[in-house]
């Protein structure tokens, strides 16, 4: 959480706001392994992270990528919208923008962020309690559009 000074002298306990972005390539997707050091660390995720100020959530979702896998990316497409209070295992009450967008091309090194990064196809995913926050059940939720689209964004939690 944030705490927000206000110009009438109040303050607020406010939510981040994260991206986080489904890298696809012949249904294939990239996750990264989390730094040790970082909440939920040593398990795989999306790539994502915190939008900056003076970025769209488009921005941040490319630019999270490039920086946690040296990927870029294009397509992106907004997937899923999550702002609901009591996502699992997430202590800062992110709102999360989760986007698709297809691989380009490696240009580019992990940060620090990232222990591994790997392709895993998607009938062969590590298992869901190896997968940090929620993100696995992004995935599902890309896996079940690829089968029967339906309107996009999703909103909330997933059914």
């Amino acid at each position: 959480m944030i705490t927000c000074a206000f110009e009438d002298g109040n303050a607020a306990r406010l939510r981040h706001v994260t991206v986080d972005c489904i890298v696809a390539q012949d249904g294939q997707v990239l996750l990264g392994k989390r730094a040790a050091k970082l909440l939920e660390g040593g398990k795989w995720g999306l790539l994502g992270g915190y939008m900056e100020r003076d970025e769209t959530c488009a921005e941040a979702a490319a630019r999270e990528v490039m920086e946690e896998s040296g990927w870029e990316i294009t397509d992106l497409k907004l997937l899923r919208i999550k702002d609901y209070p009591e996502r699992p295992r997430e202590d800062r009450q992110n709102i999360s923008f989760v986007y698709v967008a297809k691989a380009v091309r490696q240009t580019g090194r992990p940060d620090w962020e990232t222990a591994e990064l790997q392709w895993f196809s998607l009938a062969e995913l590590p298992p869901k309690d190896q997968v940090a926050f929620d993100h696995y059940d992004d995935i599902l939720l890309y896996k079940n559009y690829l089968e029967q689209p339906f309107s996009l964004p999703a909103l909330g939690k997933a059914s």
